[in-house]
């Protein structure tokens, strides 16, 4: 996708190194179980120097949403540790990893269409970048509270 067919979605829900995720709504906004109702619309977007890669729908829950939120305190609190958004569909998964000094590095792989590509972007920030993630990962959580999350295990 060359940069004049990409489509301006505005400010992104949330932000990390050359990752951005727009969300566009439930994907079942009836349901209020935790399985069903907790499924986000998005659109996730890598970009980094000479590439760009886009997936888009149903692929992120507020589930692994909050559980990057707790790992990203975690991070901030202590400056060790891992947090991850850890998606069920196989179209992205995000890992923030502390190293000495306050570094973070990021490692990014999305996809598109899991059968046919593969795609991976790495960097590394600081941890003054840290609480821009957190508040993305609560005003998302605020717009869209996490629904019945006791049902977890059902």
């Amino acid at each position: 996708m060359s940069n004049s067919q990409k489509i301006d979605f505005g400010k992104p829900s949330l932000q990390i190194a050359g990752l951005k995720l727009w969300v566009h709504g439930r994907q079942f906004p009836a349901a209020q179980d935790y399985w069903d109702g907790n499924w986000l619309r998005v659109t996730a977007r890598c970009d980094s120097v000479g590439s760009s890669v886009e997936a888009e729908g149903a692929i992120v829950h507020l589930g692994e949403l909050h559980g990057l939120l707790e790992g990203c305190e975690g991070l901030h609190a202590s400056l060790s540790g891992v947090a991850k958004l850890e998606c069920m569909e196989p179209n992205l998964a995000v890992t923030l990893t502390a190293r000495t000094l306050g570094h973070i590095d990021v490692q990014i792989r999305i996809t598109p269409d899991e059968m046919s590509e593969r795609h991976e972007f790495n960097a590394s920030f600081d941890q003054s970048f840290l609480p821009a993630i957190i508040n993305g990962c609560r005003g998302v959580l605020g717009e869209y509270p996490l629904r019945d999350p006791s049902g977890r295990s059902k």
